[in-house]
């Protein structure tokens, strides 16, 4: 398989132009040119490469959908279409299985009984669901950067320094969104720990 030389970032504004326009010739070529990137960001953050695979297909459907949006005056081509495959990759963690458990495990407070189980406690299940639901809306309350920090450091188990590299981010500046995030956190759910403890 030849390999395909990187194109320039002119080249890459030029081809995101075109696709822009409904050149699906320039949409493949810029395929060829950022896929194999794209492909590695996806899977290092969900961790899987059929899932990775999905994600950059939905990623490329969206840059389709949105190449004539592109303006170079707010950054390069390479890191517009990393940004968008960053935030399908993240969007797939969170609907994804382990994302949900790792959100429910944050709400259980003493209890292994699974949420809308029959044979649980009806008021029981009722105070893990607001829990939940409490935990859910925290997590919306982080900036963007702070959440993704957060996400790849306790839901995929990635190191700062790896997470710095991820997301081309310097490491003091990892760590200190994940100090704020965790705090933050700590603040909006911890008079809810504390009534779990005391209950």
């Amino acid at each position: 398989m030849k390999a395909i030389p990187p194109a320039s970032t002119r080249e890459l504004e030029a081809l995101i132009s075109r696709t822009g326009s409904g050149d699906a010739g320039a949409f493949a070529t810029l395929y060829d040119q950022t896929s194999a990137i794209v492909f590695g960001l996806v899977l290092r953050i969900v961790g899987d490469r059929a899932e990775a695979e999905e994600v950059v297909q939905e990623s490329f459907l969206q840059l389709w959908r949105r190449a004539a949006s592109f303006d170079p005056a707010r950054g390069s081509p390479l890191a517009w279409i990393t940004m968008t495959a960053r935030s399908r990759a993240i969007d797939r963690i969170r609907s994804d299985a382990s994302y949900r458990g790792a959100i429910a495990g944050l709400g259980e407070e003493g209890s292994k009984q699974p949420v809308g189980d029959s044979a649980a406690d009806p008021e029981e299940t009722a105070s893990l669901r607001e829990r939940h639901a409490l935990v859910k809306r925290a997590l919306a309350g982080l900036s963007d950067e702070q959440r993704l920090a957060l996400e790849l450091a306790f839901f995929k188990g990635l190191s700062h320094s790896e997470i710095a590299r991820l997301t081309e981010t310097p490491l003091g500046t990892i760590k200190s969104r994940i100090r704020a995030a965790v705090k933050k956190l700590e603040e909006m759910l911890g008079p809810v720990v504390r009534a779990g403890e005391n209950g």
